[in-house]
């Protein structure tokens, strides 16, 4: 096995037999690595023979993908979950066989993942010593604790968390809908990893453990293992599957350019990858020259400036003061000023309230609920985000527009910030996207518009 990707599987303290099993190999002619973790359900031997069905199916599938990838992992998801059902009507003792999978394939010579998904496995994203929780779970349990209802460690131990709404082998689970199979794509920078696990991993082990193994100076090997026996010493009540997918290429970083647009009416791109790319943004390379908050707090006080003589102030205050009451009385009513009352409560602006959530935001996991947050958004200055690292989602797709005149970015990240991912918006008119285009950034489901740039017409 190559020392760019490794998996293993145990059966763990408490069961009998292992129903989990995995794919970890090259494919497509060494171009692409295939990585895949298979937890079967349903019974001694039911589980068993529906995750190798899946698995076969899987590597038949997937051995040489061309194309468009994530409809190729999406065909090979739905024909397992076709032959595992055809299976249970062939056999009464797994008439309730089934299996939830996590599927990657790494494409390292550009420097992406593809993936795809069903059920409560797991696939996650260690970059730049944060890791990232990729996949959701379909599971009531999962989507609490994905939507910060529930912390990891009451997840972890809620007495429904293995309970699942998808799973291939379920009547009625897989219909060829979009929400039936999570796919998408991310970059996958060098110095980066991917773990696919099964939850004997992660029922057992939380991501401040796991991410500390992964940290450690050892071989893919050496971390699979260490992950199993972990799981194991915390009781391992389940079997427990780990692959780990690294991209060993030497790191280095280079100056983002802005993409070029084209004169047309509307231009629209659908996730992005490449704006994740290992590229850095200005920001990054010389943070002195473009973070405003800086450039404003190192302005020189000169050193000779003396202090007012605190009676003259009062003096020219009680003179503004008498001019200002002077003019307002030379005034007709018709031309004065209405002033508001104090009682009158403005609304603030949408924009205001996102800021003021991320800036009171205790977690870095922050669900926006879109009968809250309505589209557009209008902004006239960046959206900051100053922590760490930060999961943004809207429960539905939120438009972000730059309102009239504003040239600046749709968000300023910290150039502390390690781990940054967007999902479900869409980006109005923005015309600087150098913020997005930094390293630890992933978008998914982030779609750019330009409806400004007028219409071509023809000769």
């Amino acid at each position: 096995m190559d020392s760019n990707y490794f998996g293993i599987t145990d059966v763990g303290k408490v069961r009998g037999n292992n129903e989990d099993t995995f794919v970890a190999q090259k494919i497509a002619g060494n171009e692409l690595v295939l990585a895949c973790v298979i937890d079967g359900v349903g019974g001694y031997a039911g589980g068993e023979v529906a995750a190798a069905i899946a698995k076969e199916t899987i590597q038949m599938q997937l051995s040489k993908p061309s194309g468009d990838i994530l409809q190729l992992m999406r065909n090979a998801i739905t024909e397992a979950n076709d032959r595992i059902l055809s299976a249970k009507q062939q056999e009464k003792a797994h008439e309730d066989m089934a299996c939830v999978l996590t599927i990657a394939i790494a494409d390292l010579s550009n420097n992406l993942f593809y993936y795809a998904h069903v059920g409560d496995t797991r696939l996650y994203l260690l970059r730049d010593n944060s890791l990232i929780k990729i996949s959701k779970d379909q599971s009531f349990v999962g989507f609490m604790e994905d939507s910060g209802r529930l912390t990891e460690e009451q997840a972890m131990l809620h007495p429904k968390r293995n309970e699942i709404n998808k799973a291939l082998g379920f009547p009625g689970s897989i219909n060829g809908q979009e929400e039936d199979i999570e796919t998408g794509q991310s970059p996958f920078l060098p110095g980066d990893m991917i773990l696919l696990c099964s939850d004997g991993l992660s029922d057992m082990v939380n991501k401040e453990s796991i991410t500390g193994i992964l940290l450690k100076d050892f071989t893919l090997e050496q971390k699979g293992k260490a992950l199993i026996d972990l799981a194991n010493a915390n009781g391992g009540r389940d079997n427990i599957t780990v692959v780990l997918v690294t991209n060993d290429k030497a790191t280095f970083v280079h100056e983002a350019t802005k993409p070029k647009s084209e004169a047309r009416k509307r231009k629209t791109i659908t996730n992005p990858a490449h704006l994740g790319s290992e590229q850095t943004s200005r920001a990054q390379l010389n943070p002195e020259i473009t973070t405003p908050e800086r450039a404003v707090s190192e302005r020189l006080i000169p050193e000779n400036k003396k202090k007012l003589n605190p009676i003259l102030l009062i003096l020219a205050f009680v003179v503004i003061a008498a001019i200002a009451y002077f003019f307002w009385n030379q005034q007709s009513p018709e031309t004065k000023p209405t002033l508001i009352p104090d009682s009158t409560v403005v609304e603030p602006s949408q924009a205001f309230k996102l800021q003021d959530t991320l800036n009171k935001l205790k977690g870095n996991i922050l669900i926006l609920d879109t009968t809250m947050f309505k589209s557009p958004i209008m902004i006239t200055e960046p959206i900051k985000i100053t922590r760490d690292s930060l999961y943004l989602r809207a429960q539905r797709n939120l438009v972000i527009k730059s309102d009239t005149g504003y040239k600046g970015p749709a968000f300023l990240i910290s150039p502390s910030n390690k781990s940054t991912l967007l999902e479900n918006f869409t980006l109005e008119n923005v015309i600087d996207n150098s913020a997005l285009q930094k390293k630890g950034v992933l978008l998914k489901n982030v779609n750019f518009i330009r409806t400004d740039i007028p219409a071509v017409k023809p000769k």
